[in-house]
């Protein structure tokens, strides 16, 4: 359901941001890169022009990003203004939910399906990431970036890009990084550890879920789950399950990926990467969720056979409306 926001641009967003202070600045659940890279760097240059920030995450934050979650250094704070960054539904925000979604003045997002839940909303459906948003917001404030808001937003554009390999990525997205660059960075070891470092528990885990993969829709889709007796039996944290739903993307020939990871008894995440023709938000969008046009999730209740006939069934559907299409234009 789609509510109503004042639409702010960069200008009447900057302006915003200097006439508050004492921010709160939430993240989704599950926290990846762009959502705690933008929410971090945009803390830290608030705080530099005087203002007071702090961040706060439903979930356990990641140790893989303390590199610059923990050398940021935030205290907490008496909150007069909630923002919401790269949280394109106030459901995103878990157990912060009740608590914070009729307090949020402002998103900061780059999602197409932002539900614009707050009352204002700074929406760049172009951008790669959040984090790009975040740097044009520093560099209109006259912000002077260092090398940890750097950092903390090369992680999240390299995150939310696939190390630059996704569609998503712009001319402006390499020029932000390039420019990123310059501050810094030791961008070769931000992307090892997103993308080059596993632990033993997370590659025991990605034997199990390969031995149970499914091909379906003659192997243009490849389905991946991970139950909770996985996660037991590998000794994974939640955040190794982080790239799981990325898996699909190495092998030939699959157009669409299906990840489903079970995160209570009856509750199970849904994750969809895509490729043309196929658009993976607009498959999510049929069962509640939304996302990017490559990347996109909702969340499902059920049995897992239940919630395994809800994707599959979705995901039919799109491979049977394209199949028509494609017939017609013959």
């Amino acid at each position: 359901m789609i509510g109503s926001s004042n639409i702010l641009n960069l200008s009447t967003l900057c302006k915003f941001l200097k006439k508050h202070d004492d921010y709160i600045i939430l993240t989704h659940t599950s926290p990846d890169g762009d959502t705690l890279g933008s929410a971090y760097a945009l803390a830290l240059g608030l705080i530099s022009i005087g203002k007071k920030a702090f961040v706060v995450c439903n979930d356990e934050i990641p140790e893989k990003y303390n590199y610059f979650v923990k050398e940021a250094n935030l205290k907490s704070i008496d909150y007069k203004t909630v923002v919401a960054v790269d949280v394109a539904d106030a459901k995103l925000l878990g157990s912060l939910y009740e608590k914070y979604s009729d307090k949020i003045e402002l998103t900061i997002d780059h999602h197409v399906s932002n539900t614009h839940y707050a009352k204002n909303l700074y929406l760049d459906a172009a951008a790669s990431a959040t984090a790009e948003c975040i740097y044009e917001i520093l560099k209109k404030l006259h912000i002077k970036i260092t090398p940890l808001m750097a950092t903390a937003l090369y992680t999240g554009i390299s995150t939310d890009t696939g190390c630059f390999k996704y569609s998503n990525v712009t001319p402006k997205t390499h020029r932000i990084a390039a420019e990123l660059h310059s501050f810094g960075i030791d961008a070769a070891e931000i992307n090892r550890k997103m993308f080059d470092t596993k632990s033993k528990q997370r590659v025991e885990l990605e034997k199990m879920v390969l031995e149970t993969a499914e091909f379906l829709f003659d192997d243009r889709c490849l389905l991946l789950t991970v139950t909770s007796e996985m996660q037991s039996r590998s000794g994974c944290e939640p955040s190794d399950l982080d790239g799981v739903a990325s898996i699909s993307r190495s092998v030939e020939g699959v157009l669409i990926g299906v990840s489903i990871k079970q995160s209570e008894k009856d509750t199970y995440k849904i994750s969809l990467r895509t490729y043309e023709p196929f658009n993976a938000s607009e498959i999510c969008k049929t069962l509640g969720g939304g996302g990017h046009k490559a990347a996109a999730g909702c969340t499902l209740i059920g049995s897992l056979s239940e919630v395994k006939k809800q994707i599959v069934d979705a995901v039919g559907k799109a491979i049977e409306e394209n199949d028509a299409r494609a017939i017609v234009t013959e």
